[in-house]
């Protein structure tokens, strides 16, 4: 990248679903969890577009291709009882990190945050990411500790029943 071209942040469109899709896959190959993406371009489409969307997208460009995503949701605070802006994925092409895409999308969801009026911008990541903890804390944001994400999944999901 030259020191004169520019990057762009734009909201996904319906047009974007096949490129969406391609870079939800690109992050799961980068953290390993490739087998785990089981979203098709129909769950795409009407997760993000169809009737009750359910998150949010934009992309980062540079001389009109696709670099970086950032994906997002509404999360709820029952402490504040306000919204807070959800940054599900970030992923930046591995040509294009340390050039200021990561950056740009992160002060989009901050803008985007502020503009929807909620509290706080919120995300997770992996243990093992030290560049992205490296860049998350070179931007302010502290990590939170003493919390652990859990999840119920599969059969555990399905299985669980309330006491008699």
């Amino acid at each position: 990248m030259s020191s004169h071209e520019e990057f762009h942040v734009k909201p996904a469109t319906p047009d974007d679903v096949a490129t969406l899709l391609r870079f939800i896959k690109g992050l799961a190959e980068y953290e390993g969890l490739s087998e785990e993406v089981v979203a098709t371009e129909d769950d795409i489409r009407d997760s993000f577009f169809g009737h009750n969307p359910n998150a949010e997208a934009v992309f980062a460009y540079c001389a009109g291709e696709p670099v970086g995503v950032a994906v997002f949701c509404r999360r709820f605070s029952s402490f504040s009882c306000r919204l807070s802006l959800y940054l599900e994925d970030i992923f930046v092409l591995s040509e294009w990190r340390s050039h200021g895409v990561g950056r740009k999308l992160m002060a989009y969801a901050s803008g985007l945050a502020q503009e929807y009026g909620y509290s706080r911008l919120e995300w997770e990541v992996l243990n093992w990411n030290e560049p992205a903890i490296k860049f998350y804390e070179g931007l302010g944001a502290d990590r939170v500790n003493g919390w652990s994400t859990y999840r119920l999944t599969g059969d555990n999901l399905r299985n669980l029943e309330t006491p008699d």
